[in-house]
């Protein structure tokens, strides 16, 4: 059964995914470079375009005096001292080379779920959308937290394999073997495939 299908891009910002972000310092530089994702993810988007499947565009960050953040996370303990993905800035843009365009969504979040206090959900009810197909970083938290979450609220979930990355590639591996079992995992030639067909 055909289904209404999105693509999720999550995360792919200049801190993480440009040699000049900081967060990327932490090793998701280094492995998303080392596995093309963000290439792989542009082959995708133009084929999506090409049939005009939905993108959505997810973006972390916090405003500039960090009111949205908490003390309790330990991911993002030191983001406010290393005065890291502020929105509006140069370090939470989208890497040019996938840079949203004019029909493209992007969704601001404060947490590793893309669902929780946004409107995500409401823009894919909206559209009608039943399957998500998901991209971006990093495998072990936004990439899991959303795949999980979209099951949970009974949409069917797509992961491009070679679409997401991690701080290293045990982290990304360990990731991957959770999102199997609840998740279909293909590569992104066979996804192109099933839009041309």
């Amino acid at each position: 059964m055909k289904t209404n299908r999105a693509i999720l891009v999550l995360d792919v910002i200049n801190d993480l995914v440009h040699p000049g972000g900081s967060v990327g310092d932490d090793g998701f530089y280094a492995h998303s470079t080392e596995r093309q994702i963000v290439n792989n993810i542009k082959t995708v988007l133009d084929v999506a375009r090409q049939h005009k499947t939905p993108i959505f565009y997810v973006v972390v960050g916090f405003s500039e005096n960090y009111a949205e953040w908490s003390s309790t996370s330990k991911l993002f303990k030191n983001v406010p001292h290393k005065k890291q993905v502020i929105l509006g800035k140069w370090e939470t843009e989208v890497h040019k080379l996938i840079s949203p365009k004019n029909d493209d969504k992007v969704i601001q979040k404060n947490r590793i779920d893309p669902f929780f206090n946004t409107n995500l959900e409401l823009l894919l009810r909206t559209h009608r959308i039943d399957e998500v197909v998901i991209t971006g970083v990093s495998s072990e938290f936004v990439v899991l937290s959303t795949v999980l979450s979209a099951h949970d609220r009974d949409y069917k979930v797509t992961v491009l394999e070679d679409c997401i990355s991690s701080s290293d590639q045990y982290s990304h591996e360990c990731a991957v073997h959770i999102i199997n079992k609840v998740a279909d995992v293909i590569s992104s030639s066979e996804f192109n495939n099933q839009e041309n067909m």
